[in-house]
């Protein structure tokens, strides 16, 4: 996801800075890099953007320590710190700084120089300055399509994906039905992708996260997560990422 957004910033002509989490992910994201895009594992590398889009682990923890620190680091104070959540309400994140007003969703989906959609989600504190140029950004800088969303677990889209996407296509697999079947199944339902090779894409632990977030929030059953992507998860099977999920990679 962050390689994404850091391509289709480059595209539309900015330089980007991207912080990665140590040394270890700096070659793999260099062999793709584009000219525009530079990398670092110091957040102070952010310190002079006018906005900083964050792209870490779907964990409201992880996450939370990010803006607490990007708040300590990045100078202007009428700069945009992002976020790129799934699901994790933007007000709660908002709050491990000391400019909530400034802090705003901006999700986009996978994979990203594709997929046209950003959901724009402003949270109750921010301001109109902020929303303005979190749209303005998204629709007319990367020419994606911006739409606004309330601040609720999910917002748009995964509200209505996430419940599809892990209890209808997971409930044939535990009738019995094998890779075949997945894979046909898969084909008829997907516009661009189909539920279980979009979640393999997404990752089935971002997946699970989702849904344990929209579960939290909305005390359905519906949208918690299936034990057969609970027990993948402990596997580590996670998806294209690992090299097998609902699919294997390896064939």
């Amino acid at each position: 996801m962050g390689s994404g957004i850091a391509e289709v910033r480059a595209r539309a002509g900015l330089a980007v800075p991207v912080c990665e989490t140590g040394p270890e992910n700096l070659k793999s994201g260099c062999d793709a890099a584009l000219g525009r895009i530079c990398f670092t594992t110091d957040l102070v590398d952010c310190a002079d953007r006018d906005m900083v889009i964050e792209a870490v682990a779907e964990d409201e923890h992880i996450k939370s320590e990010v803006f607490a620190s990007l708040d300590k680091i990045v100078a202007q104070g009428d700069a945009i710190l992002a976020i790129n959540t799934s699901s994790i309400p933007v007000m709660k994140l908002a709050m491990a700084t000391g400019r909530p007003e400034q802090v705003g969703g901006t999700h986009f989906f996978n994979p990203v120089p594709v997929m046209p959609l950003v959901e724009i989600v402003p949270s109750l504190l921010a301001g109109n300055q902020a929303r303005w140029l979190a749209e303005a950004f998204v629709a007319g800088r990367l020419g994606k399509q911006a739409t606004r969303s309330q601040d609720r677990a999910g917002f748009i889209v995964n509200s209505l994906l996430v419940p599809y996407a892990v209890r209808h296509p997971h409930a044939r697999i535990r009738h019995g039905h094998g890779r075949g079947h997945r894979q046909r199944h898969d084909s008829r339902l997907r516009p661009l992708y189909g539920p279980l090779r979009l979640a393999n894409l997404i990752g089935l632990d971002t997946v699970k996260a989702i849904a344990d977030s929209m579960c939290e929030e909305f005390k359905e059953q519906l949208r918690s997560p299936p034990s057969l992507l609970l027990r993948m998860v402990d596997a580590r099977l996670l998806g294209k990422k690992s090299g097998r999920g609902f699919h294997d990679y390896a064939r």
